[in-house]
């Protein structure tokens, strides 16, 4: 799923991928390949087992893990299952809204 290029992701969403694999491409062209492990509202991301891609493709780093800045990053690619649970997660919490 392609679908959001570049549009910054809602929180809900972010949460509901932590402990997933997720791409994260910086606006410096580097890409960076791991598990969410953080996010928080700035769009800071902590990635877990990481792998980073240099600009031009040639060369690999693996690291244990990453802390990127919101302001840094161009787009994030989070895969479809964590998509559909912040859906999950977002009719629940409006059904318990209308409980309480």
């Amino acid at each position: 799923g392609e679908a959001a290029g570049g549009a910054m992701l809602p929180l809900s969403l972010l949460k509901a991928a932590q402990g997933r694999p997720m791409l994260i491409e910086l606006k410096n062209g580097e890409t960076y390949n791991g598990h969410l492990a953080n996010c928080d509202t700035w769009m800071n991301v902590h990635l877990k087992e990481v792998i980073c891609t240099s600009k031009d493709g040639d060369h690999f780093w693996r690291m244990p893990e990453i802390y990127l800045r919101g302001s840094q990053v161009k787009y994030m690619r989070i895969p479809d299952e964590a998509l559909d649970q912040a859906v999950e997660d977002e009719k629940s919490a409006r059904r318990d809204d209308r409980r309480a």
